[in-house]
């Protein structure tokens, strides 16, 4: 489904991430790990088109999606929920999913789908008329993941959701990732979390400086004495 060679981004001249190669299979959740600026953030941004390759490719179901427009990457089916959740603070949480089906013309789609969204995630039905940036951040996590999902992705990208929430929330996220998974949708995970990535993934892809050192299935990941001691606390 995608497929990413030889990918290298630099920031002006500050290299980000280098010779970047992975692949992530239909209906599969695959987790990139590493440590805060290894890079990690930059692969995401890099295919949905948020920052420019300086060199390498990014396939998307067959077709190279690298340099083409951000709003096309997000109609061919890919959707991005960003590091630190990023909703539209002043607008109402309705607004806000809303916003997740902009592309889409289908208004009986999109009324079945908040429907399904205020079914999966009961907390935002009860604020939904209330400005986003009031929620908790747990509230805002899921806010995030509803919205990406009202796109009707078939991937979906997720920068770091476990971060700042409480363990109660991240396990109530682990069984979200999953529920996702089981709809068949793929989902490429950054992630620093171990207990949430062993959970959900199927495979895994460890970054340092910005270059993969290390690829497995996860079982393989877990049972490696460089990722337990990195990632597993021994």
């Amino acid at each position: 489904m995608l497929r990413l060679k030889n990918v290298t981004v630099y920031y002006g001249t500050a290299m980000a991430i280098q010779n970047v190669s992975l692949e992530l299979t239909e209906g599969s959740v695959v987790s990139v790990m590493g440590a805060n600026g290894a890079g990690k953030s930059t692969i995401l941004k890099a295919i949905s088109g948020l920052v420019p390759l300086t060199s390498g490719e990014i396939r998307f179901q067959d077709k190279i999606i690298n340099g083409m427009a951000i709003h096309n990457i997000v109609r061919l089916g890919i959707a991005h929920v960003p590091e630190g959740r990023r909703p539209f603070p002043d607008m109402s949480v309705m607004a806000n999913l809303k916003l997740g089906a902009f592309f889409r013309q289908d208004k009986n789609g999109i009324n079945n789908d908040l429907e399904a969204m205020f079914k999966r995630f009961p907390i935002l039905w009860d604020r939904r008329n209330q400005p986003a940036g009031i929620l908790s951040g747990g509230e805002q996590q899921m806010l995030a993941i509803a919205r990406g999902l009202m796109s009707r992705p078939k991937l979906l990208l997720m920068d770091e959701p476990s971060h700042g929430l409480s363990p109660i929330v991240v396990e109530k996220l682990t069984e979200v990732i999953k529920d996702i998974r089981d709809m068949g949708i793929s989902v490429l995970l950054v992630e620093q979390n171990a207990g949430l990535v062993t959970q959900v993934s199927t495979r895994g892809y460890v970054l340092e400086v910005g270059c993969i050192v290390l690829e497995d299935d996860m079982k393989g990941l877990i049972a490696n004495d460089r990722v337990r001691k990195a990632f597993l606390g021994g």
